[in-house]
């Protein structure tokens, strides 16, 4: 009996010791995972660099802001107003037409990921910037009266459009917009400076050459008037749909999910009651087909309409509503434009079904059957198709094997003892 006692805890310090061994590769991986994150350029800077958008942020100060590979901001720099009123020495009341320089507060880079990257301002804002085709970037005050100021890139120009502002570039255009209270101009050496108050909002959203027309003109006044606090984007990067979640203050939050094939699911936090329209403009290639979407939420079918005051009837009706506007045929997007009657966390859903015009019923049946089959990780199940055993759920790879072999010498030991 002695003896076999022994054995087994033989079993039990091998098994052990490969369990330490296991844990201490994947977490040397996992490490090194998370390193190679990190961004900088080396020269006491940090530096983001997207698909679209690209800046560094240097003391307190975002330069060399690129959207489309071409520069838009030489600088963009923010300061609370009192801080801001007294390093300028105008007093408590600021012109913004006069304010030519600016003493930012200092910044530093916040959470990145593969479609974003927030900055922090030791004055409480929040620059964002987001990895999309329009390069958006927002500038949230945190409560406190903020100043803005951007300095524009050498070959841009700006002009007040209303209480908006227009700079031209080169190839693109955007327009600085402001939600909330606050204001947006052009100062006397033709840069754009800005107020916000309280929670308000500053957002830039750049479109190529000839983009912005009447539908794009829409979307800003749906965003400045407080009607869309949530816009997303959708496209196909390397051979998967990449989603990005823009929001526009008005404590939203929001989280968009493309995991599952063609289809698009977006969730939205609000602490106000108060619907919002979410904008989500979605490729071909994302969602399988843009002729016949299908557009659910929390799971139940939205309505399908064809005008604006339909859609923004919507905002605080009885019912969710949506309406798709085809973008151009060469483009391949279309933005789906679905006014959330009700909130607080809500999850609006764009099924494009299989790409072949059906209406998505069968497909949905067929994502649950795969994701029971693939362990629920929202692919097609052709990641299983090399014959390997998966069963072990949770399980770590390779441990299985560990194992076996332990259980092998074991067995010796076993057969050593009746012996």
């Amino acid at each position: 009996m002695n003896r076999i006692g022994a054995a087994v805890l033989a079993l039990l310090v091998v098994t052990s010791a490969v369990g330490v061994a296991f844990g201490a590769t994947a977490g040397a991986s996992s490490t090194g995972a998370a390193e190679s994150n990190a961004t900088s350029t080396g020269t006491g800077s940090e530096a983001y660099a997207g698909s679209h958008v690209s800046f560094s942020v240097e003391g307190d100060s975002i330069v060399d802001y690129r959207v489309g590979g071409e520069e838009t901001f030489s600088s963009v720099a923010v300061q609370s107003e009192s801080e801001a009123a007294t390093g300028a020495d105008v007093g408590a009341e600021i012109d913004l037409e006069v304010l030519t320089s600016l003493e930012g507060a200092g910044l530093s880079m916040g959470a990145q990921s593969e479609t974003s990257a927030q900055v922090q301002a030791e004055s409480g804002a929040t620059l964002s910037a987001h990895d999309t085709e329009r390069g958006t970037l927002v500038v949230e005050s945190g409560g406190e009266n903020q100043v803005v100021k951007a300095d524009l890139a050498a070959s841009a120009t700006a002009e007040e459009e209303g209480e908006r502002v227009r700079v031209e570039s080169d190839s693109h255009e955007g327009v600085f917009l402001v939600v909330g209270d606050g204001e947006v101009t052009v100062n006397e050496e033709g840069d754009v400076t800005a107020k916000l108050e309280g929670d308000s909002t500053l957002a830039f959203r750049s479109y190529e050459d000839g983009e912005r027309d009447e539908q794009a003109e829409y979307e800003e006044s749906l965003i400045a008037n407080g009607e869309s606090a949530v816009e997303v984007h959708v496209e196909e990067r390397d051979g998967e749909a990449v989603g990005e979640a823009v929001t526009y203050g008005q404590e939203t939050s929001a989280e968009v999910a493309t995991e599952t094939r063609n289809r698009v699911d977006v969730t939205i936090d609000r602490a106000t009651h108060e619907g919002t329209v979410v904008m989500t403009t979605v490729s071909e290639e994302a969602v399988g087909t843009l002729e016949d979407l299908e557009v659910r939420i929390d799971g139940e079918a939205a309505v399908e309409v064809s005008s604006k005051s339909e859609l923004e009837g919507a905002i605080n009706g009885d019912e969710s509503r949506y309406m798709v506007v085809q973008r151009s045929e060469a483009s391949g997007e279309a933005t789906v434009y679905i006014a959330v009657n009700h909130f607080s966390e809500r999850t609006a859903t764009i099924d494009g079904g299989d790409g072949d015009g059906s209406d998505g019923t069968n497909d949905t049946t067929e994502t649950d059957e795969s994701e029971a089959n693939d362990g629920g990780n929202g692919d097609d199940g052709s990641a299983d198709d090399d014959g390997a055993d998966d069963t072990g759920g949770d399980s770590m790879p390779g441990f299985g094997v560990a194992v076996a072999v332990v259980a092998i010498g074991v067995a010796g030991l076993l057969a050593r003892v009746q012996e």
